[in-house]
């Protein structure tokens, strides 16, 4: 009975996973038809795209965070891990075949943003952590809220290797948290570093950008 319930569970992870990959793969290759400026879609895109299927994947679990122990759990660290360890990889296809785009750049960035945001929903829901933890999945939403009061915040930002490196640590820091060896209150340590990383680095850009808009 205990098994049939957990499959019954999973089968339901399934069909929230199949469709939000079908969700998200209509925007992304809509947007691809209107904005791509190439005409070969590239391996780069593909990488992205399957980063995305991954994700979906991971969405899945939302219907069923109870499932999160044991195998599945380290099933789902695993899946994270290789979405983590895909990034960069189609920044890289993409200047290696010239075929860099704003917005390869920005389906990329939506991707890791959607990854945070997943990950620091099944966070919460699997008890690793407080509602706070949901922080590290929103940080950028509300970056980007904050924009629509403070026009400033919207301009565009400098390169930075701390910026890249930040969002690392915030995606690798939850994907610990889906090991079943991490119980709070370890959880609770280890999240709450991450999100005091990534808030500083947050408020560094917006303090940088609301005096660069004093200065203009």
């Amino acid at each position: 009975m205990l098994a049939g319930g957990v499959a019954s569970l999973l089968g339901g992870a399934i069909w929230v996973a199949a469709a939000v990959a079908a969700v998200g793969g209509a925007i992304a290759l809509a947007g691809l038809a209107r904005h791509y400026p190439h005409r070969r879609l590239g391996l780069c895109n593909v990488v992205t795209l399957a980063r995305g299927g991954l994700v979906a994947g991971l969405a899945g679990l939302l219907a069923a965070p109870q499932v999160l122990e044991g195998f599945v759990a380290w099933a789902a660290l695993g899946v994270a891990l290789l979405a983590l360890a895909m990034d960069g990889l189609d920044g890289w296809a993409a200047r290696r075949a010239g075929l860099s785009s704003d917005f390869g750049a920005r389906l990329d960035m939506e991707v890791d943003v959607a990854l945070g945001l997943i990950l620091a929903l099944l966070a919460w829901l699997s008890g690793k952590a407080g509602f706070w933890v949901l922080g590290l999945g929103l940080m950028r939403h509300v970056f980007v809220a904050a924009g629509w009061v403070l026009p400033a915040l919207q301009g565009a930002l400098f390169p930075s290797f701390r910026r890249k490196l930040v969002c690392v640590i915030q995606i690798a820091a939850l994907i610990a948290l889906m090991a079943p060896v991490v119980q709070p209150p370890l959880a609770g340590w280890i999240a709450g570093v991450a999100l005091a990383i990534l808030g500083a680095s947050f408020l560094r850009d917006a303090v940088w950008l609301l005096a660069r808009g004093r200065r203009a």
